[in-house]
């Protein structure tokens, strides 16, 4: 029997189709690597049972099912986790970013998937803070290398208070308790949360930002960005980001919030960035 040769290039070629598709099956399988402040509660929080709970917990398995794979949600000081981010050590920071225009000119954001506002939180036993005219003299906590930190720092001559940085936005509650500080400065979600589980403190007056949070993604990294926020639009859409919403802060996100409402491209608009080119999902 005369045996006909198959082509040594066709094998070749063969051969490297097969490794391409593996690999590109194992690239695709890669779990994400993330980071969160694992005290800004209830975004991500130490469970009693080992492991970390929370909103944004929650939204970081959801985003890894929706790409199919897994995710390694590290839990560290907010303040390094830009740092580890442009040093390649995570994919994305899940932790609640303010996306700003300052921060835009070094990270790259997904479109919004909460409006975020900043609350003052005090104690029980002291005045509400009822405008900004009220700092005068005080001392506000905040954490270190957050948004409030950034408010706090442009604003604190104009209204003539004193600020404290910490290392957790936890640390800066508890100044407020043991009475080294007169006021936090959160997000209003985490200062809902802190004084619904601690009675000695309260919310008071919130700043109307017109802020969102977002995902945050090195600047070089626009395929990491356009592949997650797209899994983050398919969540949108089919309402998981709204029922994390209620599940962890109480409330129905409104039609036109940012976690209600799939934005046209990629990123946030009116920052550097942003990619307008509307995108066709198939979730």
């Amino acid at each position: 029997m005369t045996r006909t040769a198959f082509p040594t290039t066709a094998i070749r070629m063969a051969g490297f189709l097969l490794a391409a598709a593996c690999c590109g099956t194992a690239w695709s399988a890669q779990p994400l690597v993330t980071g969160v402040d694992a005290t800004f509660a209830p975004h991500a929080m130490p469970k009693l049972a080992g492991g970390l709970q929370g909103f944004n917990i929650d939204l970081g398995e959801a985003l890894a099912k929706q790409l199919g794979t897994t995710v390694n949600i590290e839990g560290t000081e907010y303040s390094a986790l830009i740092p580890g981010l442009n040093a390649k050590k995570y994919d994305f920071v899940l932790a609640p970013t303010t996306a700003t225009p300052e921060r835009a000119k070094s990270l790259l954001f997904s479109e919004g998937y909460l409006n975020t506002d900043y609350t003052f939180l005090v104690a029980k036993s002291k005045p509400d803070i009822t405008g900004l005219q009220d700092l005068k003299g005080k001392t506000i906590a905040v954490n270190k290398g957050s948004a409030y930190e950034s408010w706090a720092h442009d604003n604190a001559e104009k209204y003539g208070f004193k600020y404290d940085v910490y290392a957790s936005n936890a640390d800066a509650v508890q100044a407020v308790q043991s009475g080294r500080a007169d006021a936090n400065l959160a997000g209003n979600t985490v200062t809902a949360w802190a004084a619904k589980q601690n009675p000695a403190v309260k919310a008071t007056y919130t700043i109307q930002t017109g802020l969102v949070w977002a995902l945050a993604f090195r600047k070089d990294d626009k395929a990491g960005r356009d592949r997650i926020s797209t899994a983050l639009k398919c969540l949108k859409q089919n309402g998981t980001v709204s029922a994390l919403a209620q599940k962890w802060f109480g409330f129905k996100p409104a039609a036109g919030s940012a976690a209600a409402t799939v934005g046209v491209g990629q990123g946030v608009p009116g920052l550097e960035g942003y990619d307008p080119t509307p995108v066709s999902l198939h979730c």
